[in-house]
């Protein structure tokens, strides 16, 4: 019976809210605003990543030039040692990750860092805070 595996030791539990884990996860990562990540990816040779699910792309677009990597296998895009890898991971790129609002790539760069890529960022708001500043997308592929 469902009441019998809940007992109180499982009531009692804590559970790290995702705000914290995302509060963690901006101290050790760069922050970029909008307006930061627009100047990056066109004065410097960057690697946009994507983190959002395909549907959010469809219906949402993406900002040009980026590379869709979703949350759930970012690590698998990432490894060389994986069969899943996309080269356009390299470590010694800057990478900039974003998501629809920020956590998912806050989540993805301190991933990506502790896996050993040294230089990564995350666009802070993601791509709601990138359209509200009137920063161009795209909805080609």
């Amino acid at each position: 019976m469902l009441t019998e595996y809940f007992t109180p030791k499982h009531l009692t539990m804590t559970i790290k809210p995702v705000a914290e884990l995302v509060s963690e996860a901006r101290q050790g990562i760069d922050n970029l605003s909008p307006e930061q990540a627009a100047q990056e990816i066109h004065t410097h040779e960057v690697l946009l990543v994507d983190v959002r699910e395909p549907f959010e792309l469809e219906k949402e677009g993406k900002i040009q030039g980026s590379v869709h990597a979703i949350r759930g296998g970012l690590e698998l895009f990432a490894d060389p040692a994986c069969p899943f890898y996309n080269p356009a991971f390299h470590p010694a790129k800057r990478i900039i990750v974003y998501c629809a609002g920020g956590s998912r790539s806050a989540l993805s760069a301190q991933t990506l860092k502790q896996m050993g890529y040294p230089d990564v960022a995350h666009i802070d708001g993601g791509l709601i805070a990138w359209k509200q500043k009137g920063l161009p997308v795209t909805n080609e592929s």
